[in-house]
């Protein structure tokens, strides 16, 4: 079974109760580093790291009246520490202490990211390995096309796994930066050296330059991963839904044996799992989408993004994170028809083979075009009268004239078709 974080670890990390206490641990880190070149008092620093309490309803009720969020903050936070109060937010600007507190968010929030992409990369790689050689049709437009098998179809979801397992460690790298610079990100009130002795306390990294706030494409690129990750989420779920149609039933999600499926039809049995991650895969796509739009801000700043990050943020991350369970749970536990993946398989009589056949007909000699015209005649005749194509084939003297019958068996064989397989897998494990 998968082992993991609980869906209420990442709600959490966007908790007003966490995000004041990151608040305060950025104060308390400024303070501290300012002690250290004697610009705050030790004393100071001291009794806003050990006095400094975080109320979050007392928090809420100043700002209700004083419609600033980060006042709000230093003022509740001044009724704990006392006189020594007056070095708390020294030389910092508002932003600087949410920007870098935000980032402490992200943080926390995408080392349980990396552990959900781990995880199902984890169940996608041994269960096609559970299914490397189960034969399957493959479908291209939804329509049979050629063989593969089913172990194919589930490494090639994993290799996409592991792409966005760089793409996310990149992204998350490139958001965990903190920024210290005041006002306008000249540094008025405080020296390069002390924001990157301060960030680091925090484990950041110094944004290298930044307005008031940090630059917004930083966290446009981390939601558009979020968005393909997702994306990723939403086509695994889409095939699935797929393959659990009626007229297919090669797969399908876990239906426990109290589950109802209809409240009128008992017979029901509906991809209500993969519904869901392809509904929510939305909602990140369409967050992406508020990210970009908060990379122009007027001038050295404006406040237009901070609302809609409130929203993109905390949704994008926990929504993300559930995706990524519901599907590593959803394909841990899916139920998968090898005997129906080969039924469907054959059902054409042998269509599947006419690439091979155009092949080994213009190896024997014949030219191209004449090739594809005899082939397609005789697939076009079985398609449209339920006809074995194999048959039709074997029953053509201008083809058997120049494949044998033992040739023709191997125009039709099945491990030809899919003699590489474990080639493609060494290579992607191989990457990986």
């Amino acid at each position: 079974m998968i082992a993991r974080y609980t869906r209420a670890e990442m709600g959490r990390i966007w908790s007003d109760e966490n995000k004041y206490s990151m608040w305060l641990e950025v104060e308390a880190a400024a303070s501290e580093t300012l002690a250290e070149d004697g610009i705050v008092p030790a004393e100071a620093a001291k009794a806003i790291r050990d006095r400094g309490k975080i109320d979050a309803a007392r928090i809420n009720e100043i700002e209700a009246e004083v419609r600033h969020d980060v006042i709000a903050f230093t003022t509740a936070v001044a009724e704990h520490v006392g006189p020594e109060a007056r070095w708390l937010h020294y030389g910092l600007t508002s932003t600087d202490v949410v920007d870098t507190a935000q980032a402490l968010q992200l943080k926390a929030a995408s080392k349980i990211i990396c552990e959900d992409l781990a995880q199902l990369a984890e169940v996608l790689k041994n269960r096609a390995l559970e299914f490397k050689h189960t034969p399957m049709v493959g479908r291209t437009h939804g329509v049979h096309a050629e063989p593969t098998t089913f172990g194919l179809k589930l490494l090639n979801w994993y290799a996409e796994v592991q792409r966005n397992i760089k793409r996310f460690d990149e992204a998350a790298e490139q958001i965990r930066v903190g920024k210290l610079s005041g006002a306008v990100g000249t540094f008025g009130h405080l020296k390069p050296e002390h924001e990157e002795r301060i960030v680091a306390k925090l484990g950041l990294k110094p944004a290298p330059v930044a307005t008031q706030v940090v630059q917004r494409d930083r966290h446009a690129h981390y939601i558009s991963t979020l968005a393909i990750i997702t994306a990723t989420l939403d086509k695994i779920a889409t095939e699935i839904r797929h393959l659990q149609r009626t007229e297919v039933r090669e797969a399908e999600e876990y239906f426990s044996e109290k589950q109802k499926g209809s409240s009128a039809m008992p017979h029901k049995r509906n991809p209500i799992t993969c519904e869901q991650i392809s509904g929510l895969s939305r909602v990140v796509r369409a967050n992406a989408q508020a990210a970009y739009e908060n990379v122009a801000l007027w001038h050295e700043r404006d406040i237009s993004h901070s609302s809609a990050e409130r929203v993109i943020l905390p949704d994008s991350t926990i929504l993300t994170d559930y995706l990524l369970a519901k599907t590593a749970n959803l394909m841990e536990k899916l139920l998968v028809y090898p005997q129906r993946m080969l039924k469907n398989l054959e059902s054409t009589g042998g269509l599947i083979f006419s690439g091979q056949l155009l092949l080994d007909l213009a190896e024997s000699g014949m030219s191209r075009e004449d090739a594809y015209r005899l082939v397609q005649k005789h697939a076009m005749h079985a398609w449209k009268n339920d006809l074995v194509f194999r048959e039709l084939v074997a029953a053509d003297r201008e083809i058997t004239s120049r494949l044998s019958a033992e040739q023709l068996t191997r125009t039709f064989d099945l491990n030809r078709q899919l003699s590489n397989v474990d080639t493609i897998f060494d290579r992607v494990l191989k990457e990986t």
